[in-house]
């Protein structure tokens, strides 16, 4: 991975021309989505690079309200660079974080809310607690929205169409069933986690997408830094030593 300089990096994930779902996740290699209930104890200096320069590439953070509170999430804020970076490249100094949450029992003092460099949206249902909901107003928007797909399209029409989903598994799974996921970035860690822990995806089945691989890295640390997108996307998948 130190072969590779921030710019050559981020050629390797670029934003798409189109509107793009793209959502990163580690996994061990026996398929565990966590140790002791955290992601953490997977992850190490490679794959929190990637995961801070998909920050740094999108327009909005899409995480699940599961996730955000259990992995304790912190204000979407990027160092000077990466900061420059999207300046440089036309974009605001910070993507917006995009909570999805059915109830809304979510803490409006949680820092990823209430210390947000840009007003968090909530995406919800109609059938979500009105008193949730007033409490939250201060320190975010809120936006009922019948489905995913349209909770999508609404980030479209706001301008955030290069959109990073960092899961839980079962975000993951309901944006699977609707067929909204155009690309996935997997970073293996070279760990046998054992029994235990769920895989990274959670929820009722859904008929296989395929995939095509764009690359797959290598570190020295031993994971495998893989990014795979929709079928007949790339039609010349590449393996690199990072």
């Amino acid at each position: 991975m130190a072969a590779l300089d921030d710019d050559e990096l981020a050629r390797l994930y670029p934003r798409a021309d189109a509107p793009c779902l793209r959502v990163n996740f580690v996994s061990s290699l026996d398929g565990a989505v966590a140790v002791d209930g955290l992601s953490a104890g997977l992850s190490g200096a490679d794959d929190k690079r990637v995961f801070r320069l998909l920050r740094m590439l999108c327009d909005g953070l899409l995480v699940g309200a599961g996730t955000l509170r259990d992995e304790r999430y912190r204000p979407l804020t990027l160092d000077p660079a990466r900061r420059a970076w999207r300046g440089e490249h036309g974009l605001p100094a910070y993507p917006r974080l995009v909570v999805v949450s059915a109830t809304l029992r979510l803490d409006p003092a949680a820092p990823a809310l209430a210390d947000a460099p840009v007003r968090p949206l909530i995406l919800t249902g109609p059938a979500s607690d009105p008193a949730a909901r007033r409490a939250l107003a201060p320190v975010a928007d809120v936006a009922d929205v019948p489905d995913l797909a349209t909770g999508l399209r609404l980030l479209h029409a706001q301008g955030l169409t290069q959109l990073l989903c960092e899961g839980g598994p079962h975000l993951l799974g309901s944006l699977g069933e609707q067929d909204l996921i155009d690309e996935l970035c997997l970073s293996l860690s070279p760990l046998l986690a054992g029994a235990g822990s769920g895989r990274i995806t959670a929820g009722p089945p859904h008929p296989p997408r395929s995939m095509t691989p764009a690359h797959i890295l290598t570190t020295d640390e031993g994971f495998l830094l893989t990014r795979y997108a929709r079928k007949g996307t790339f039609t010349s998948p590449g393996k690199e030593t990072a």
